[in-house]
């Protein structure tokens, strides 16, 4: 999967903005499936894009994605990952996730984990398809928080 027009670089304070619509436009097409904002829609992106990393996805320098992930002790987490609706369907999420297995690499971390809903079966989908497993699931909020993880090899 390559996209020779899409180039990546880390986020900025500045960018903050520019993730809160990203992030807002992305999950609007959830609202109507589990009836009420997705938790990543109400994040304060001030906050963590100066605590977090997260790589952006530019395009003629417009963000059209982003992925803001964390170490942990054994594994690379993420915590969001998401493309502008208009880029939807052209590989970006795929690259996204491909930045995150080379991060988690490159920090010696074995395994990536990430959660999402339930409701999102596309999202679920687009994991599996990425090699992600089901780990559990639990309710929340009337609905299921799906956890997922991906090993890597060496």
């Amino acid at each position: 999967m390559t996209n020779k027009s899409i180039r990546f670089r880390p986020a900025e304070p500045a960018d903050a903005a520019a993730i809160r619509d990203i992030v807002r436009a992305a999950y609007a097409k959830w609202v109507p499936v589990i009836g009420r904002e997705p938790l990543p829609m109400r994040a304060d992106y001030d906050k963590a894009v100066a605590e977090h990393p997260f790589d952006l996805a530019v395009e003629a320098d417009r963000i059209v994605g982003m992925i803001e992930t964390m170490l942990a002790g054994d594994h690379l987490w993420i915590e969001n990952v998401c493309v502008w609706p208009q880029a939807q369907g052209r590989g970006i999420g795929g690259l996204l996730l491909q930045r995150a297995e080379q991060k988690a690499l490159e920090a010696d971390r074995p395994e990536l984990r990430l959660l999402t809903n339930g409701a999102f079966e596309a999202n679920v989908s687009l994991y599996k398809r990425h090699g992600y497993a089901i780990d559990r699931e639990e309710p929340f909020m009337n609905g299921t928080t799906v956890y997922m993880s991906k090993r890597l090899a060496g």
